[in-house]
């Protein structure tokens, strides 16, 4: 009797833990790590600095995401990181901004660039990850204006990561292109605007060669609203056309039940607190489940306005933001995942499938050009005369 009442007790106890294990917090805050001025340019005059970037590591301490992804990881990594520490592992940070970190030639100064792109990564002791790609934009727009994204160099990183669950994640951390409201209010912001754009088309052609059955989350600063830049169409819609995966935004799916804000005709710029418009902020949590494979669900999204500040001020620029996703479909896939070149799209008898590089399918019999050939669990880029 007494074994029964035991185990009528921790039944819904082990049911509850093995809810917990398949559901796992994700974040992403531009951690505002810029040094207040390099050479005679303010680039951050009123950022963090050492004291406020050693209480933002204890904020995400105290907050405790199992993993987070930092952009704007400079000057102040070691306060950052040290409250973190006791819970964390972390990538390999990219050295900072400045002086001392570079030789200037002072006589070429449209030279200039630090080869650091500020993107950081943490994730709990009981997660396995790894970083697997490093890229630098191709496009970029402003060295000594245009909020001076040509001075780092800015792009992506990729990673691998395996939860306690079983779970095998992808994740890619991003930080694109800004610009500021003064040139947008003056309409002098289209050369941000463009490289934006192309950097959306790297990310795009970086990830779809790569799709298999592991779920893909990208999130990161993109400097990027959706009523301004054509996220929708030239991301979104792009990944959904060619059949092998559905790209999600957690903001849209939880906070806009899946209704992506209309485009804007003329300007559109942020608002003071925590870059946001019209409740959308630059920052974004968009996730892709592959046509066969773990599937993510977004179960909560969080803008933290409210525990992210000291003396009433923000602890700096942007508002963290972070997800929850629970994990479903997942028990035929653990220890089974390919970790490598999908092969979703091959056909039963192990047929050739030729896709272009946007990722839609094409007719082999008509196809000319350069185009992605798969088959069984290979790929390569073909060239068809």
């Amino acid at each position: 009797m007494i074994r029964k009442l035991l185990l009528s007790a921790l039944l819904p106890l082990a049911t509850m833990v093995a809810a917990q294990d398949k559901q796992f917090t994700i974040a992403s805050l531009n951690v505002d790590g810029l040094p207040q001025k390099v050479l005679f340019l303010d680039i951050n005059a009123d950022g963090p600095g050492k004291e406020g970037s050693l209480r933002i590591g204890k904020y995400l301490a105290e907050k405790s995401y199992d993993m987070v992804f930092m952009q704007e990881d400079f000057n102040f990594h070691t306060e950052l990181a040290l409250p973190m520490a006791c819970q964390y592992n972390f990538d390999k940070w990219s050295g900072s901004v400045g002086l001392l970190s570079k030789k200037i030639d002072f006589l070429h100064l449209q030279n200039l660039r630090f080869d650091c792109d500020g993107l950081g990564a943490a994730w709990k002791g009981c997660i396995k990850a790894r970083c697997t790609d490093r890229e630098a934009w191709n496009d970029v727009f402003g060295k000594f204006s245009h909020a001076n994204d040509e001075l780092a160099t800015k792009g992506f990183r990729r990673y691998e990561a395996t939860l306690p669950s079983g779970l095998e994640l992808v994740v890619y951390n991003v930080h694109m292109d800004a610009g500021d409201d003064y040139d947008e209010k003056n309409g002098n912001d289209y050369g941000d605007r463009l490289a934006r754009l192309g950097e959306w088309q790297q990310l795009l052609d970086h990830i779809l060669p790569r799709i298999d059955e592991r779920p893909i989350i990208i999130l990161g600063d993109m400097n990027s609203y959706y009523c301004r830049d054509q996220i929708e169409a030239s991301f979104i819609d792009a990944i959904n056309a060619t059949g092998m995966a559905e790209a999600h935004d957690a903001w849209i799916e939880l906070e806009k039940d899946g209704q992506y804000p209309e485009p804007i005709e003329g300007i559109v710029y942020s608002e003071q607190q925590g870059f946001s418009h019209g409740g959308e902020t630059l920052d974004k949590i968009i996730y892709i489940n592959p046509a066969d494979g773990p599937k993510l669900t977004p179960v909560r999204y969080t803008r933290d306005k409210e525990d992210y500040q000291h003396e009433g001020k923000a602890l700096g620029d942007h508002y963290p933001i972070a997800a929850t996703f629970e994990v479903s479909n997942l028990e035929r896939f653990i220890g089974n995942f390919s970790s490598g070149v999908s092969n979703i799209a091959a056909e039963a008898e192990q047929s050739s499938t030729l896709y272009d590089l946007s990722g839609r399918k094409m007719n082999s019999q008509t196809a000319k050009g350069l185009y992605i050939e798969r088959k069984g669990n290979n790929t390569r880029k073909r060239i068809i005369k």
